[in-house]
């Protein structure tokens, strides 16, 4: 009996590939969905979807080890791929790599997915299933016939595939822990001003309180543990920053994003906590570090989102990043404290037990740390090779 493993959301791509499967003859279907903090609507949507079309369905919470082990090494490389925290870009390594575990232990022959050939998902979604399942096929319907929406849709409502208001959708919403992506429709046109009705977590400005609101972050080697001074769960404390940094309008991004096959698409995201956690990151990170330390590191983050925007999770480049990025992770423990109001955010105050910061050292009244006399010797040496460059210029030698 052959046994087909969909990676399962209850969307429209993944629902057509329950009959199209049955139409290759899979006689076993499996549906699996990978919960990495989307809407609980969704969750169930899916379960009830999955149930009408007969599939032996599985909800996987992996709500915590995505959070511990991709929410917060995208903080530790303050993650920014030209604006964006990488949020639908971290979720689906631990999608495939779930997924793929999940295939083995029921026995699949292939695995199903619902990505079409233009976008990123089945590039970062399939080197997780190859990376743990190697020897189990792939399959990708959408992508392999170039299927189109129109015919999706006709498609289901002639086999009897529940698609709902899929069909009526106007937007491709995508949502987990770290953020929000929203995308299609007229939302592809970059002169398009997006509507409020869009957004779902973050307020926009005139929505926003009318007072700032201050709000301290803690971190123990790099790791956000405590907002406020409470205690919390990695998932807690990003769904906490989601909701403190949302309410304030941080968050919104509205990008053109260079898509890993050349496409450059227009692309709207809300990502407040993410937003917030990194900015307090990167702060306290500067009081801590060198400055060669800091040069380089902004190098290690850059190739870091590059990496985790293609979904390179497991890749022996990504462990070098990674061991580069957690030796200075040791250092960075401390508290910061924003100031949030009506979308802008403003660190205030940092503070760490690592802190290289000396204020004897830095003030203008002391003179045992530093002696500014000691400082004419060194700046005569000031930019000595110019000098002497110009020199040659100037007698015509060049």
């Amino acid at each position: 009996m052959k046994h087909a493993l969909i990676i399962y959301s209850g969307g429209l791509d993944t629902t057509v590939c329950v009959p199209l499967m049955r139409e290759r003859g899979f006689e076993r279907i499996s549906t699996v969905c990978i919960d990495v903090g989307q809407p609980q609507a969704d969750i169930d949507q899916a379960t009830e979807r999955a149930k009408i079309m007969g599939t032996e369905h599985v909800v996987l919470d992996v709500k915590e080890e995505f959070a511990a082990q991709h929410c917060f090494p995208a903080i530790h490389a303050n993650a920014d791929y030209f604006g964006y925290p990488l949020s639908t870009a971290i979720a689906r390594p631990i999608i495939g790599q779930q997924a793929a575990l999940y295939g083995l232990k029921v026995k699949a022959d292939a695995f199903v997915h619902g990505c079409t050939g233009k976008g990123n998902d089945q590039f970062r979604i399939e080197f997780g299933l190859r990376m743990f399942a190697p020897e189990i096929p792939i399959i990708a319907p959408i992508r392999d016939a170039n299927l189109t929406r129109t015919w999706e849709i006709e498609y289901a409502e002639k086999v009897g595939a529940p698609i709902g208001q899929s069909k009526d959708k106007i937007w491709s919403i995508d949502e987990n822990l770290w953020g929000r992506s929203i995308e299609g429709g007229r939302l592809e046109d970059p002169s398009y001003a997006p509507p409020e009705e869009i957004f779902q977590w973050t307020r926009g400005f005139d929505a926003c309180p009318n007072e700032p609101e201050s709000v301290t972050i803690s971190f123990e080697k790099g790791n956000p543990v405590a907002i406020n001074g409470e205690a919390l769960a990695p998932a807690a404390i990003v769904a906490k920053a989601n909701e403190i940094a949302g309410r304030n309008g941080v968050g919104r991004i509205d990008m053109m994003e260079d898509r890993m096959i050349g496409l450059k698409v227009r692309e709207n995201y809300e990502c407040p906590g993410a937003t917030m956690l990194i900015h307090a990151h990167k702060g306290l990170e500067a009081l801590v570090t060198t400055h060669p330390e800091r040069r380089f590191k902004a190098q290690v983050d850059q190739q870091w989102a590059e990496m985790a925007y293609q979904g390179l999770w497991w890749d022996p480049f990504m462990e070098d990043l990674n061991a580069f990025i957690g030796s200075v992770q040791t250092r960075v423990t401390g508290d910061v404290t924003l100031r949030l109001f009506k979308s802008s955010m403003q660190i205030m105050q940092r503070s760490s037990p690592f802190a290289l910061y000396s204020e004897a050292a830095a003030s203008f009244d002391d003179v045992e740390a530093l002696e500014q006399s000691q400082m004419t010797g060194m700046v005569k040496t000031h930019g000595m090779a110019s000098l002497l460059y110009a020199k040659l210029k100037s007698s015509g030698a060049l």
